[in-house]
């Protein structure tokens, strides 16, 4: 079943002018949270849930059930096809209205991601051009559609030689945060303070890696069950870390800082050496397609010692504590990459020195 091919959840054409491109519409993502069957205590029975009159406490078969909307003192009753009549025709379009650019949509608006795909190889070149000149105009397209009968606001990205949607919210779903009490306005806060918190970011810095974070809470669940399976007991978890008072802040930020400098500390949820994952990023996706497709896709990185590829695996804390017992001039200033490139030619002198 890993290898079965991917099923579209919408098709229809993507038009800009007097452009259409048929296209298919598949999801991006998955969600692995595990799911219960409910059952009545001291029993292997499932408990089901039935669609039933509430007047008359009999079950409702499901052909006989219609929407209605509350208006106060009655419902208006909407069959599904009048649904579908009030948008003739859209539910098989998806309509660029505009194109903005990239970094015009913020992160708020942003919903669920779909990757587009041509309908078949003779769309390809048509595909193509509107990708490439996306992505030299490093705009987005804005457009909408009906899918289940809902009409969508979305932006269309180019990113990685292949098209991306996002569905988007609506400006009136999106929240006045002004209406939460506790967010502060201007507060005053000592230079001293905001030094120190610069540092303890920096310390803690790292390279985006999104195949090295795992759902712990969906792994443990996992255990849990299996445990009980076999009649076994679980741990229970540490319980959370208390306030930090404003008295003891910069306390808790020196400890901070201190703690993120030594490896031994960590203690992050980044996994360590288990199974390979999926490429998460699109580039790399990306460079797989080429591969497939006999291109010759992008340079190849150089390769690096074993020592460089030991220091990849550290965090930014761990590369600066070694770059302080090796005395490296201006680490504090470094990035992640010029630290291991610092270490990696120090342990080099070192060995051509030996």
């Amino acid at each position: 079943m890993a290898n079965a091919m991917a099923r579209a959840v919408w098709g229809g054409a993507l038009t800009f002018g007097l452009v259409s491109l048929p296209i298919q519409l598949f999801a991006a993502t998955d969600s692995h949270t595990i799911h219960f069957h409910q059952l009545e205590r001291g029993t292997s029975d499932r408990v089901r849930n039935q669609r039933v009159n509430e007047r008359t406490g009999k079950e409702v078969p499901l052909d006989t059930i219609v929407k209605g909307y509350d208006v106060g003192d009655e419902y208006v009753l909407v069959e599904p096809d009048e649904l579908e009549d009030i948008a003739p025709g859209r539910s098989k379009v998806l309509e660029v209205v505009g194109f903005v650019a990239l970094d015009d949509v913020e992160p708020i608006f942003y919903d669920k991601t779909y990757y587009l795909a041509p309908k078949g190889k003779d769309y390809a070149k048509t595909y193509a051009l509107l990708t490439q000149a996306m992505e030299r105009q490093e705009k987005a397209a804005i457009a909408t559609f009906v899918m289940r009968n809902r009409e969508y606001l979305v932006a269309v990205k180019a990113e990685a030689g292949m098209l991306t949607l996002h569905t988007l919210h609506w400006a009136d779903e999106i929240r006045d945060p002004r209406k939460i009490e506790t967010i502060p306005g201007d507060v005053k806060v000592a230079q001293r303070e905001v030094r120190m918190a610069e540092q303890l970011i920096d310390a803690l810095s790292i390279e985006w890696k999104p195949e090295e974070f795992h759902d712990t809470y969906q792994e443990e669940v996992t255990k849990l069950v299996e445990a009980k399976r076999t009649g076994k007991t679980m741990d229970k978890t540490a319980a959370p870390a208390e306030s930090t008072n404003v008295v003891d802040l910069m306390k808790a930020l020196r400890a901070s800082v201190d703690r993120a400098k030594n490896p031994e500390s960590h203690d992050g949820k980044r996994a360590v050496g288990g199974p390979a994952s999926p490429p998460t990023d699109i580039e790399e996706a990306a460079k797989q397609r080429n591969v497939r497709a006999g291109g010759k896709g992008k340079r190849k990185a150089p390769r690096v010692s074993s020592q460089s590829a030991g220091l990849d695996s550290l965090t930014k804390a761990e590369l600066y504590q070694k770059a302080a017992e090796s005395d490296i001039p201006g680490r504090s200033s470094m990035t992640r990459d010029e630290l291991v490139n610092a270490l990696a030619g120090k342990h080099h002198r070192r060995k051509s020195s030996a």
